[in-house]
């Protein structure tokens, strides 16, 4: 990745107006940030969240609380929880993510 073109700025994510997301069941609340080509976003996932796709794109995510369940499309799982991440490049592990209790993210892409 490349950061090019983007002023420094901050950010007060508390007054991000969140975008619901429902998945096919529970619901993604998206705050974010559109610099240029890269999207920031913190994320909240309810609790009984799944995603209703698989998700091809790239991400640096980082899980600030909760539990976060990502299946791979080869079948592959992971459980993640709070200060960890997982980086994955475009179209390089199609995923989906899921959780039981709900979390929170920290997600550049």
């Amino acid at each position: 990745m490349k950061i090019s073109n983007i002023p420094f700025s901050t950010a007060d994510w508390n007054t991000i107006q969140p975008t619901e997301h429902p998945g096919t069941s529970g619901k993604a609340l998206w705050r974010t940030i559109q610099a240029g080509d890269i999207r920031v976003r913190l994320v909240e996932y309810t609790p009984g969240y799944v995603a209703d796709h698989w998700c091809s794109r790239g991400h640096i995510l980082l899980v600030l609380e909760g539990t976060l369940h990502t299946e791979l499309k080869d079948g592959r799982h992971f459980e993640l929880g709070p200060m960890m991440s997982y980086q994955v490049a475009d179209d390089d592990g199609a995923h989906r993510s899921s959780t039981e209790t709900g979390a929170r993210l920290f997600i550049v892409d």
